[in-house]
């Protein structure tokens, strides 16, 4: 319990706040539909609520926001496996979790809705010194967090430590969800449901990796529940950490 309360305490709040279909999915033809715009405006303005200056995602989310994969990087001189931050890193965070360094990126900034955020990369120590030195040019920050796994523990607590944050949201994908709330790095889940559902078989809210040895389930306890325009409901749960 004690251990529990340091670690809480040296890494920043966690909110996981996701819009959802009916079936759970988090991506499908679901998105497109009248019923889910409602419910997507609501998700956006609730980011406010929650007063976070750091987004972070999963790999595959973020390519809704960055220039896709690299491809054929040069050659580059060998770099330590240790964190490099950025001087102009400070304010508003965008996170990427990119294990084996793929993304790629036009400068060190992502534009949102006129919010320059810098971009901070988690990754592992199998990424190649042909990327370290790609981040490098661009003066993208980066920390490491695991040798070949993501280190979901040592992550949090670096970005707190060497960035300053003291609240971060969690936007998915279903891999990074349930990763982090695996760990007991999750200390709030915000789940807006839209009315619609599509029965694919598409990522849903919490995805465990095959790869997994875990069996472990997660417990949620119930803050409140919001019934909201066009036929939305905006559930809020306390994750039931019992890691550490």
């Amino acid at each position: 319990y004690l251990n529990r309360k340091v670690i809480e305490m040296n890494r920043p709040y966690v909110v996981c706040h996701i819009l959802s279909a009916l079936d759970g999915a988090i991506t499908g033809s679901f998105m497109s539909m009248p019923e889910t715009s409602e419910a997507a405006r609501h998700y956006g303005e609730m980011r406010k609520v929650f007063n976070c200056n750091a987004t972070l995602y999963g790999t595959t989310t973020m390519l809704d926001f960055n220039d896709g994969y690299v491809e054929n990087l040069p050659n580059g001189e060998p770099l330590p496996r240790s964190d490099y931050i950025s001087p102009s890193a400070n304010g508003e965070y965008i996170i990427a979790v990119d294990r084996k360094g793929r993304l790629a990126y036009s400068s060190n900034v992502l534009n949102r809705r006129g919010v320059c955020s810098h971009i901070i990369e988690i990754l592992t120590e199998q990424v190649s010194n042909e990327y370290l030195n790609y981040l490098r040019k661009l003066d993208i920050s980066y920390i490491f967090a695991g040798e070949k796994e993501l280190d979901c523990e040592s992550a949090m607590i670096k970005l707190k430590e060497k960035f300053g944050i003291e609240r971060l949201m969690i936007a998915g994908g279903g891999y990074i969800d349930w990763a982090f709330a695996d760990a007991g790095m999750i200390d709030e889940l915000s789940l807006v449901l839209a009315p619609a559902a599509d029965g694919e078989d598409k990522v849903t809210v919490f995805e465990k990796e095959s790869s997994s040895a875990n069996n472990s389930a997660i417990g949620f306890s119930l803050k409140s529940v919001e019934q909201l325009d066009g036929d939305t409901v905006w559930l809020r749960y306390k994750v039931k950490n019992t890691k550490n």
